[in-house]
Parts: C-alpha cells; sequence; structure tokens
C-alpha cells in the first residue's frame, strides 16, 4: 500500500466494519459535520510521546487540516478536521534529542490502520473465533460493572486480575492505585524480551534497580556482551546520538567498540571487532577479563567494591578464571583475552555493558553481575564515559508487578474453578509470546470473563468477551518517565494532537469511569475525573525548571519536565546477597538430537512481533540480510555447505517443543552451532498485512526460566535443522525474489 493510500483508508474498510457487518462502507459514506475550527492550509506542531517501544522518545507531530473516514454511532462516513500528517523527534526532549528511529517514524500508522477497532465489540461466537458484534459504550461498560460488582458481592475482589506490559509513568501507577483499591493482585507483566534479570543485578551491584544510560560519547572503549545498543535494546535513538559522538564528535579522539556475541546484531556489524562466543559463557569471559586485569596489577579486587564482593572468589583474583581456563569455556583464546582485558583497563573511560542473549539463559543473572563487577573494577560506574542512572523525577510512581505469567497460567490450569474470574488485558500479547509449554491459551479459555483494551485483533484480544478499544496515543493524554537514555530526570506529557476519529476511548479514563460507578464505589475514592486532571494533579507539584514558570502549562507546551541532575554515584554499603559463582547455562535439548544452539532475536522492525501490523515495518528491509515481508532463519555457510543448504531453501527448525518451517538465509556472522531467527512474524490473527505471514520462533521455545526473576529463558533452546526441499517464502531486497505464488507479491 502506498503513503497517499495509506492515509485515505481508514477503519471504515477494516475489521470494525467487517465484524459489524456493514457490507462495504466505500458505498456508504456520508459527509459529516467538521467538529472543530480549521484554517485551511496552516499546519502546526504539536508534541508527543512514542508508544513502540519503553524509550519514550519526545516527538512533535504535524498536524494539518484533511478529510478523514471515520465511524459515527456505528455509521461510516467522511469528516473535515485536523490530522496528524508527520512525526519527528522533539528537539527539546533530552531522550530523542530532535532524532527518531524508522519505527518511530511509523507509528503514525496505528491512528490510521485500515483494521483498527473503531467501537466496542461483544464476542458472539465461540472464544477464538472472532466472532463479534458492536455495542455502545454504555451497554460494554454495563456489562463491566456488573462484573465487577458481581465480584464485591460474592467477596472475590482478589479475583481481579489485570494483564499488562511494562508501563512507566502515570498510566501505569493508575492500573496498579485501581487494582489496590478494588482489592485485587498487583498487574501481571507479560514480556517476551523484558530487561528484570540486569535491572535486579543492578539493584544488587550499585543500589538502582534500572537500566542503565551509557555515556558513549565521553566514553573512548566500550566492550559489548550481547547487547544491540544501536538497534533494539534499552533507548536506541539516544544511544545512536550519543554513539555518533563518540565515534565522529571528537577531533582527534574516536572511541573503540569491542562486540561480544554469538550472532553478528546491528551493533556487532558497527564494531571495530566482533568477537563470538559460545552460548552461555558471557559471564565467564567478563570474570576471566576481570581476572587479567587484577593479575595485572591495574587494578586490585577492592577496587570493585560492593559489586566484586558479590561474585565467589574476586577478593582472591579469580584464580577459576585464567585465560587458559576462560578459553577453554568460551572459545575465545587465550591471547586474545589477555589483550581484550588490557585494553578495556588502560583505555580509559571504559565501560561494558550486558543485554540480550546473554541474560536470556539460565545463568544470566550472574552473568549481569559479573559484567557489573568488571565495570566496577575499572571505575567506570556513575562516572563519565561510563554507565550511570537517570535520575527518577518526584513524579515517578514505583513499579509495581504481580506474578509471573507462567505462574498465572499454571493456577488456572490446576483445575476446578478459575482463581481468575475476570481478566482486563491491555496491551499484551502473551498467546503469541509464550513457549507453548505454559498453555496460555488454554489458560485463557478457563478465564470467566476477559476484557481487552486493544484497538487491533490480535491472538490474545480474539479470546475476550468484550473489547473497549484504546484510542491511539495520537489522540488520547499520555505520559512516560524515561528509566534511561538521559542524565536528565525527565517526566514526558502530551495532550491529543488530534481528536479521536472513531468510537473509541481512553483505557485510563475508562478505569476512572468504572471505578466511580461500581455499585461500592472504590475507597478511597480517586480525586480525578479524568487522565487529564491526574496528570495536571502530578505536574502542578513538580519543582519549577524555570523562573516563575507554570510548570503544567510550560511541561505541556514542551512535552514534559526535565532538569539536569548530578550523576549519581553506586552505594558502597554490602551488596544486597551473598556472593554468587558462574554456574554453566543449561540448554533444553539433548544435543545428540539437537546439536544447534537457537537463538530468537528482537527484529529491526517488530521488536517482539508487536508492530509486525503496520505496513511500513513489513516493507522495511532488514540492516543486515534485507529481507522483508517474510521470516528466515540465519545459518552459518559451513553449516549450510555440510547440510546442503542455499539461500532461500525451506527448512525445518525443530525443538523438543514443535516445529516451524523457514526459509534459509546463509549468514557469514554466526557460529556454526548457532542457528538464529527474528522475532515477529507468524501471527495468526493481527491484521491483514500481519496474519498468516511467515513462522513464529518463540512457538518452539522451551519453557526455561531464569531462577532468579521467573522470567523466560529465551535463549536457552537447542534445535536440530532439516533440509525440506523447495524454495521458502522469502524476498530480499538486494537479491532474487523468493516467494509462493499464493502470497502475491
Amino acid at each position: 500500500m502506498d503513503r497517499r493510500r495509506f492515509f485515505k483508508v481508514t477503519a471504515a474498510t477494516g475489521a470494525g466494519a467487517t465484524l459489524a457487518g456493514c457490507g462495504n462502507p466505500e458505498n456508504q459514506l456520508i459527509r459529516f459535520i467538521p467538529d472543530e475550527r480549521l484554517t485551511p492550509g496552516l499546519s502546526e506542531w504539536k508534541p508527543g510521546i512514542c508508544p513502540l517501544c519503553d524509550a519514550g522518545c519526545g516527538l512533535i507531530v504535524r498536524v494539518m487540516p484533511g478529510d478523514a473516514e471515520v465511524i459515527r454511532e456505528g455509521q461510516a462516513g467522511i469528516v473535515r478536521k485536523s490530522l496528524a500528517k508527520k512525526l519527528e523527534g522533539n528537539p527539546e526532549h533530552p531522550v530523542s534529542q530532535g532524532r527518531l528511529c524508522v519505527r518511530g517514524q511509523a507509528a503514525i500508522q496505528v491512528t490510521y490502520h485500515p483494521d483498527r477497532l473503531t467501537q466496542p465489540l461483544r464476542r458472539v461466537g465461540a472464544r477464538g473465533s472472532g466472532q463479534f458484534e458492536a455495542v455502545s459504550w454504555d451497554d460494554a461498560l454495563g456489562e463491566l460493572l456488573d462484573q465487577l460488582d458481581a465480584l464485591r458481592t460474592d467477596g472475590q475482589e482478589d479475583r481481579l486480575t489485570l494483564l499488562t506490559r511494562k508501563t512507566g509513568g502515570q498510566r501505569g501507577r493508575l492500573v496498579a492505585d485501581f487494582l489496590a483499591r478494588f482489592g485485587g493482585p498487583a498487574p501481571v507483566v507479560f514480556e517476551v524480551f523484558g530487561d528484570d534479570v540486569l535491572r535486579r543485578a543492578n539493584d544488587a551491584s550499585f543500589g538502582f534497580r534500572q537500566l542503565p544510560t551509557l555515556d558513549l560519547a565521553r566514553s573512548m572503549h566500550v566492550l559489548s556482551f550481547g547487547a544491540d545498543f544501536l538497534g533494539t535494546w534499552n533507548s536506541p535513538v539516544a544511544q545512536n546520538v550519543a554513539y555518533g559522538d563518540m565515534r565522529q564528535g571528537r577531533p582527534g579522539r574516536r572511541g573503540r567498540l569491542v562486540q561480544v556475541e554469538t550472532r553478528m546484531s546491528q551493533t556487532g556489524a558497527n564494531a571495530d571487532e566482533w568477537v563470538p562466543i559460545r552460548p552461555g559463557t558471557e559471564g565467564a569471559l567478563a570474570l576471566g577479563l576481570a581476572h587479567v586485569i587484577m593479575e595485572s596489577g591495574a587494578r586490585e579486587s577492592g577496587d570493585a567494591g560492593r559489586a566484586g564482593r558479590l561474585i565467589e572468589g574476586w577478593s582472591e583474583g579469580l584464580p577459576a578464571h585464567t585465560p587458559e581456563e576462560t578459553e577453554r569455556l568460551t572459545g575465545i583464546g587465550r591471547d586474545r583475552v589477555r589483550r581484550l582485558a588490557l585494553e578495556f583497563a588502560e583505555n580509559g573511560p571504559s565501560v561494558a555493558v550486558v543485554a540480550g542473549g546473554p541474560l536470556a539463559q539460565t545463568n544470566g543473572f550472574p552473568t549481569a553481575l559479573a559484567v557489573n563487577a568488571l565495570n566496577a573494577l575499572v571505575g567506570s560506574v556513575g562516572r563519565p564515559g561510563g554507565l550511570v542512572f537517570t535520575p527518577a523525577p518526584p513524579a515517578a510512581p514505583a513499579a509495581v508487578r504481580g506474578e509471573a505469567m507462567a505462574a498465572m497460567a499454571a493456577r488456572i490450569l490446576e483445575g476446578g474453578d478459575s482463581p481468575v474470574r475476570v481478566l482486563l488485558v491491555d496491551d499484551t500479547n502473551p498467546v503469541f509470546g509464550a513457549p507453548p509449554a505454559w498453555r496460555v491459551a488454554e489458560a485463557l479459555e478457563g478465564v470467566p470473563f476477559i476484557v481487552s483494551f486493544g484497538p487491533f485483533l490480535d491472538e490474545t484480544s480474539v479470546l475476550a468477551d468484550l473489547i473497549l478499544p484504546d484510542h491511539s496515543f495520537l489522540e488520547s493524554w499520555v505520559d512516560h518517565i524515561p528509566e534511561s537514555g538521559t542524565t536528565s530526570a525527565v517526566a514526558s506529557v502530551a495532550a491529543p494532537a488530534m481528536r479521536p476519529l472513531h468510537d473509541t476511548r481512553s483505557m485510563p479514563d475508562v478505569l476512572l469511569e468504572i471505578g466511580r460507578n461500581l455499585a461500592r464505589p472504590l475507597a478511597p475514592a480517586f480525586p480525578w475525573t479524568t487522565f487529564e486532571d491526574m496528570l495536571r494533579s502530578v505536574f502542578e507539584v513538580l519543582p519549577e525548571t524555570g523562573e516563575g514558570w507554570d510548570v503544567w502549562g510550560a511541561s505541556r507546551e514542551r512535552g514534559g519536565w526535565w532538569r539536569d541532575e548530578a550523576l549519581r554515584a553506586p552505594l558502597g554499603t554490602n551488596p544486597s546477597g551473598s556472593a554468587v559463582g558462574m554456574p554453566d547455562a543449561v540448554f533444553d535439548g539433548d544435543p545428540a538430537d539437537y546439536p544447534f544452539y537457537f537463538l530468537p532475536y528482537a527484529s529491526q522492525a517488530f521488536l517482539d512481533g508487536s508492530l509486525a501490523h503496520l505496513p511500513w515495518l513489513q516493507e522495511l528491509p532488514d540492516v543486515l540480510s534485507t529481507a522483508m515481508w517474510s521470516s528466515w532463519v540465519e545459518i552459518n555457510p559451513r553449516t549450510a555447505d555440510r547440510l546442503g543448504i542455499a539461500d532461500g531453501d525451506l527448512v525445518e527448525i525443530t525443538s523438543a517443543h514443535g516445529s516451524i518451517p523457514a526459509p534459509a538465509v546463509v549468514y557469514p556472522g554466526i557460529a556454526p552451532d548457532v542457528i538464529a531467527m527474528p522475532v515477529g512474524q507468524g501471527h495468526e490473527t493481527f491484521t491483514r498485512y500481519a496474519s498468516g505471514r511467515g513462522s513464529n520462533p518463540l512457538a518452539i521455545l522451551a519453557p526455561a526460566t531464569e531462577p532468579e526473576t521467573g522470567v523466560l529463558a529465551w535463549a536457552s533452546t537447542r534445535v536440530r535443522l532439516t533440509r525440506l526441499g523447495g524454495e521458502g517464502s522469502l524476498i530480499l531486497f538486494a537479491g532474487s525474489l523468493r516467494e509462493h505464488e499464493e502470497h502475491g507479491r
């Protein structure tokens, strides 16, 4: 679909119209009366916040008059109104600094998507059938209120559960407060590529339970263990800006990047030196480097302070982690280990970072502690050129999390009455993202009443009894508190850039309305009528950042509140927890039957698959393979030659938990005993652009977890590879076109 056609087509031709049985709305369009005053031809820029990842980049939104196809009281029509036309980075915002990644550019398609749900829906068919009927907001909210009132009448408030992804800012606070005031448990948070392991390790090592901010602009040596910080991890826009300054922003001084990983990422492709490593041994390498540094006399064990005391054998100089032993464990030569260690110690300021696959192993927590101790040893924590921790603004709420998704599903599947009677689902899709052994879909089918706030049908929301579609981020009040990406304390806020296109409502406003209208209202009652009221009450009491400023007015005008803060030093007290060793990573599957390590990784376009419905991102060529509209499996040339596999050949990847087909891409940036696959495709239900396209690598993962946090250890599965014969469905931007005819491309 071309850009002009996409802006013309809206939900009038999508799933909402189909589900409501409207027929072809192009034959029924009427022109509604304009709902706002417009000045023809004039545009303005309004602040916004990108919602597509946790970085929370500040936006500016270009708004101009235009015609939009909309739904009004069940009727499709056209109305003249102010419409968002373009997104750019907010030049004032401390995180985005005027830049925006390709995913952020595509975020505008969320609002104008032709398959966006346009009004509340009630299930009328079997669960999962996708058969819904349109209902009014009064009827929909009345049905939800009846369910919640029944819980309170029966004294079963604890059987209300809300399932969501990690949410920062006041929206997350409102969700947690609503559940607490109702009497329900804390929200269940599900993320495929979550960073809880690193947060837990940073808390233990430094006293900060958050992701770090890398001061790349002032660093001279960066050692990355699997962290794709230029592609998909943490705050990519801010990290790309800082990386550019590190490489070219200081005449005569160019920082060096060494990337250690099992499969070359976008960050690895930009490195001065790429170091392949055996999966699950990254922590052993970090300790081997620390051993060389201490043995050389460049640093003493006590220099690592609290972080070092968490590592067994640290004070003795880590005798079990000699270069020879490190070579045996990691596959990296002992001379190279010595060189990497001394370069890191002697070319400061230096910084090490770990994320991604190394922390998605059963030994992820000790691996994170080892890299933290290496940083502390060379004095890079809380100092320029190292890693720092973004200060929290006074508005920051405490993070609240309930039980893990796997635990909730297991409780429901135990039999008898479901421990969850009413489930609210907001902005997460565990049916797509969880391993099959968790049986998430089966568990949700056992919940008596499910409500989704999702604006699109996906594998989880299609199981709902009631869908209350949320506004898009351009149509509602939004806020965010960045966890990292800047040394300033930041609280972002943005008013609606445009009026809603359809009969949708803001999820926070719906929660506030429900709280007021329960038969027995929440106690204590919320002091706000709308989410805007809540945000105003928070921002009005923030400290002034300019003399005589109206903090609320100024924050709305520029997209948030921020001020510079002093860098926070790590705590020097005793570590939280006893010292740990470095266990071997445990992989699911007998190596004799499953000889390859399997690495699913966050897609450059789709991240965890939640963005696969956006056609601009489907059209985006992968930065390394140039594949698009496809899924694929990456295989080392030696492995491909041994198995008789060529580019585009259809292969089958099999674990102990299932099999999936995918076309092969012969890729030199991967170890011979590793195969990798991007996550994102393989949706069964997720709009016309993603449904039935490619394969989902998460569908064959083992149910292994990281013991310290209980999160999914998504890099701990072994697989075998079989050539099926014939060509797979693969489109390469810079290469041949290989796709089955039925795909029509």
